[in-house]
């Protein structure tokens, strides 16, 4: 349960972690482990950084720093990418360019279980790319051909798919594993060479991930991670000329300034995965549990730091009172607390300035008018933690209805039609995903077409699939991740047609 009298949420609850590791649930959480890797990775060798400069890590659920980490601020990427299937990516020294185990705000639970899940299907999916989608291959890694069209016996036409080149990589801070491995996964099965730069607030798990590759036998220069920070590294990835692809997880400012770095270099190609305000639609034919908890956990997951989050929450008028009522108990139930502790819903926000923006967004919702039902204010003495918030009675144009929060904050609307519900969830920037919650499958169908984003879920929500593209319309971004979808983000595509000559015998 939520409680103001927290006070060093840092230490793990011994009682619940023994009793779920005796039951052989999930492995223990170490909740201080060796930090081994705090370097530049690259050609599969540890460096300083040129400049000497290095930036703190801290755990936000004690506000403590952890470690230094090498801090790279340029990038120097010399690279000859060969046809040959030798050596694919030759570096010069990359040493101007730095970045520094898990020091996210993610709960324990949410880490193992669906962050691993997400991380393992790269291997089968690239099998299914390099077969399915042809007849033969050239017998090279990373190449692979698909026929297309014998037109009439005089031409054969197929397509050559073949690797990118270097690849940039610029991932975020809410899902460091996870999206570590969205990233490497398909660009290095595709045959790639990567150039990746984590967040700077969660740098460890890359680096950690970046031993493992080197012990798993990847050859020097195939993965490179470079910590530092988005102005300085994340740019210079972004302009280097040596760079073929950027793909990059994050914000919309953020992700424009990459568009925009993109164009004015090379025109590289780019992929984006940008931020999200996203309708949760809840019908008054719903199945009222179901609609709550799934409408609960799409907004607080992962302490609300998420793109995915389910902020915008449209709520029948018939039902409203009573789905306002039901979400507010849940939020008073949610248990926040210790990332390491097996029992806790809700972790720390990831840092001081973020639980700081989101308390200014909680504000601005009371000035507005919203009513607050339950939260609103930072939680414990010690960490990032911000109380499961809810507000009912708000409008279109609150702030808090139009922006990206980030933070553990529920915003619950009312609607009376079907047309207006689909406007008013379309009247938005951003169109990364939506949900419907409805026992009438033509009005669920009717919803979902005529919703503007790359994933709606029916009667459920957050119910990602490795297998399908992952990806948003509008300003939500530009490409898609996951699947052969974003297998196909990091090939080029060449079109070869053959005529053929028939010599008479």
């Amino acid at each position: 349960m939520t409680s103001s009298k927290i006070e060093i949420p840092g230490e793990v609850k011994s009682d619940p972690a023994a009793l779920m590791a005796s039951l052989q649930l999930m492995p223990s959480p170490v909740p201080n482990p060796e930090i081994k890797h705090t370097k530049i990775f690259i050609n599969n060798e540890w460096h300083d950084s040129v400049s000497g400069k290095v930036f703190p890590v801290y755990n936000p659920a004690t506000g403590e720093q952890i470690c230094e980490v090498q801090e790279a601020d340029k990038v120097k990427v010399g690279c000859r990418f060969q046809q040959e299937g030798e050596k694919k990516n030759e570096s010069e020294d990359m040493r101007n360019l730095l970045i520094p185990l898990h020091c996210s705000s993610q709960s324990f639970c949410y880490s193992l279980l669906p962050d691993r899940q997400r991380c393992a299907f790269f291997p089968g999916l690239c099998s299914e790319l390099l077969s399915s989608c042809r007849l033969f291959t050239l017998n090279k890694p990373g190449y692979s051909c698909s026929l297309h069209d014998v037109s009439d016996g005089e031409y054969m036409t197929f397509t050559r798919y073949e690797p990118i080149g270097v690849c940039g990589q610029i991932i975020p801070w809410n899902f460091p594993l996870m999206m570590t491995a969205w990233k490497l996964g398909p660009a290095v099965a595709c045959g790639n060479t990567v150039v990746l730069k984590p967040a700077e607030q969660t740098p460890l798990t890359c680096l950690y991930i970046a031993a493992l590759a080197k012990e798993a036998g990847f050859p020097p220069g195939v993965i490179n991670i470079l910590p530092g920070y988005g102005p300085t590294a994340g740019a210079a990835i972004a302009s280097h000329m040596g760079i073929d692809k950027v793909a990059f997880t994050g914000s919309t400012e953020v992700g424009k300034l990459i568009q925009e770095a993109a164009g004015k270099s090379n025109l590289k190609r780019i992929t984006l995965e940008l931020g999200g305000k996203n309708p949760n639609i809840i019908f008054a034919d719903a199945d009222l549990d179901v609609a709550v908890e799934q409408a609960h956990q799409g907004v607080f997951f992962n302490a609300g730091q998420c793109c995915t989050a389910g902020s915008r929450i449209f709520v029948e008028d018939s039902i409203y009172d009573e789905f306002v009522r039901r979400s507010v108990e849940r939020a008073k139930r949610r248990i926040v607390g210790s990332p390491f502790d097996p029992t806790t819903e809700q972790g720390p926000q990831i840092s001081r300035e973020q639980q700081n923006r989101v308390l200014e967004f909680i504000q601005s919702g009371i000035n507005e008018g919203a009513k607050l039902e339950c939260g609103g204010k930072a939680l414990g003495l010690k960490g990032f933690f911000i109380e499961p918030t809810v507000f009912s009675n708000v409008t279109d144009d609150m702030r808090i209805a139009r922006e990206e929060i980030f933070g553990p904050v529920q915003q619950i609307m009312k609607f009376k039609t079907i047309e207006e519900v689909i406007e008013r969830a379309n009247n938005s920037d951003y169109g990364l995903v939506a949900a419907v919650f409805t026992s009438d499958i033509n009005k669920a169908m009717t919803i979902t077409t005529a919703l503007q984003a790359g994933t709606v879920w029916i009667n459920c929500f957050n119910a990602l699939s490795t297998q399908c593209p992952f990806g948003g319309y509008k300003m939500s971004g530009n490409g898609r991740e996951l699947g052969e979808s974003g297998l196909r983000e990091y090939t080029e595509q060449k079109t070869i047609t053959m005529r053929m000559v028939c010599k008479n015998s």
